[in-house]
């Protein structure tokens, strides 16, 4: 690990970035350019502490988790995604498997999606990226250990998870999980992330195995769906999907139709935020799941 060429690298990538380029405020008394050590932190999901530790040359090696947090956070590119990587002392993940590195351009679109909720979802279910509508509407999912990021399992293995849908809608949500992971699983068999998660849900959820016996098969990148929110109540939106197919991620926005009930309650969603109402669906652990990760790792 080199510790003073990290330390430059993190410090040059904060002073590039305004806060407008990651959906931020800009405030006011700035002395100078660039982001502040505690708005890194922030999107990294880091202490103030342990990032200032890292920029000072001192810090901890960091776990792959918390590289390819900081690379989200500075925006990098798929280059200097592998240099941070390489100063830590560690490899990159692969290119030809999935990879939990959000691309700038991605990351972009996201910030500036303030009046609808979107968020980046890796093709096996995990979330990698929200904007603040998102964390308003299903709960701040980046804030779980990794394990609970993944849609899919916490469908079939949390229980609580489905009281973010109606219960007339959730047996329709199971099978296009299902048969989207059944696709997924034939178009990249020699990856063993899908096989693995298949392997976990047959054995861990009936509902799941009973669902895979019937050997459905759909992707679909466009639908209607209902949320239930435990302040502004039942929303219907639009769902589109933008694909990356080289990087195997998916850009989700939901959408209201104007001039309609869902449309004024997703206004009022905006205005209340993220003032601790997001339902208990999405924050509460999966049973057995590993215990968060500390902040300074």
């Amino acid at each position: 690990m080199n510790r003073v060429e990290l330390a430059d690298f993190l410090r040059r990538g904060r002073a590039r970035l305004t806060p407008s380029d990651v959906g931020l405020a800009p405030g006011s008394r700035r002395r100078t350019p660039g982001l502040r050590r505690e708005e890194v932190a922030s999107l990294a999901g880091l202490s103030v502490d342990y990032y200032t530790r890292l920029e000072q040359s001192r810090g901890p090696r960091p776990s792959r988790q918390t590289l390819t947090a900081l690379a989200r956070a500075l925006r990098l590119s798929d280059v200097e995604y592998d240099h941070l990587f390489h100063l830590a002392g560690e490899e990159p993940g692969r290119r030809e498997t999935a990879s939990t590195h959000v691309r700038p351009g991605l990351l972009m679109i996201l910030d500036r999606l303030d009046d609808a909720p979107a968020q980046v979802v890796s093709d096996l279910g995990e979330v990698l990226a929200q904007n603040a509508l998102a964390r308003a509407l299903t709960g701040d999912v980046m804030s779980r250990p990794r394990r609970e990021r993944n849609l899919v399992r916490r469908y079939f293995l949390d229980p609580d998870a489905r009281s973010l849908f109606p219960e007339e809608d959730r047996a329709e949500h199971a099978r296009v999980h299902v048969a989207n992971l059944r696709a997924l699983a034939a178009a990249r068999p020699d990856d063993p992330e899908p096989a693995a998660l298949v392997a976990e849900l047959r054995s861990g959820s009936r509902e799941f195995a009973r669902l895979w016996a019937e050997h459905n098969v759909a992707l679909r990148h466009r639908a209607t769906k209902r949320f239930l929110h435990p302040v502004v109540g039942l929303l219907e939106l639009d769902c589109e999907v933008m694909l990356s197919h080289e990087h195997h991620q998916l850009l989700v926005i939901h959408t209201a139709r104007p001039a309609t009930a869902s449309y004024d309650r997703l206004r009022l969603l905006r205005v209340v935020g993220l003032q601790n109402l997001a339902p208990a669906a999405l924050t509460r652990p999966i049973p057995g799941a590993a215990p968060p990760d500390p902040p300074s790792a």
